[in-house]
């Protein structure tokens, strides 16, 4: 086949080592990673008309009910769902940073609480920070920040390091500004 009929030439990188083609020279086999991919635009033409015809009979097809698209009246009661469910665990992880910087120096489960607060803010965390419509809430920003000073404070520092008075008072502000934009609905 002349290079100048084919309409598609391209290198392709074979999937698995076990597909590459061995290639003995030299004394040793080599396995050739990359094959050469030709064909004319008679055969394109006809894969593209294959799978444009796969792809008319299957699109018809009912989706499953995982993928239907939520309701108007269904959407409603699931954001709402979802909204209480971020206020209900804002709150929790709330709590739990009050309970953990106003620990006493000396307190015996200074790390276990904190260690604790970590796994709660990670799992805070990467459960909302995605969520576009709640990551502009003030209500996240102000916990987000807060989180990311208790966690950079105790990365630094330690478990069982106490917060300074400055930084817990800052914190202890952004603590009471994120719930007044929770019970704001913000």
């Amino acid at each position: 086949m002349a290079a100048s009929s084919s309409a598609y030439l391209s290198l392709v990188r074979c999937p698995s080592p076990s597909l590459a083609l061995p290639i003995k020279g030299q004394g040793q086999e080599k396995r050739v990673k990359y094959m050469r991919m030709e064909a004319s635009r008679r055969e394109v033409g006809i894969i593209t008309v294959t799978v444009g015809a796969c792809a008319a009979v299957l699109l018809p097809l009912p989706l499953p009910q995982s993928l239907h698209k939520v309701g108007e009246g269904e959407g409603v009661a699931v954001a709402a769902e979802e909204a209480a469910e971020y206020e209900r665990e804002t709150r929790q992880v709330i709590s739990q940073v009050r309970g953990t910087i106003e620990m006493e120096k000396g307190d015996p489960n200074t790390s276990t609480a904190v260690a604790a607060l970590r796994e709660a803010s990670n799992n805070w965390v990467a459960k909302y920070r995605r969520d576009k419509q709640l990551a502009g809430k003030p209500s996240f920003s102000n916990m987000y920040s807060v989180l990311n000073a208790i966690s950079g404070h105790y990365i630094s520092f330690g478990p069982t390091a106490p917060i300074p008075s400055k930084r817990k008072a800052r914190i202890l502000e952004e603590v009471d500004t994120a719930e007044k934009a929770l019970s704001k609905g913000r």
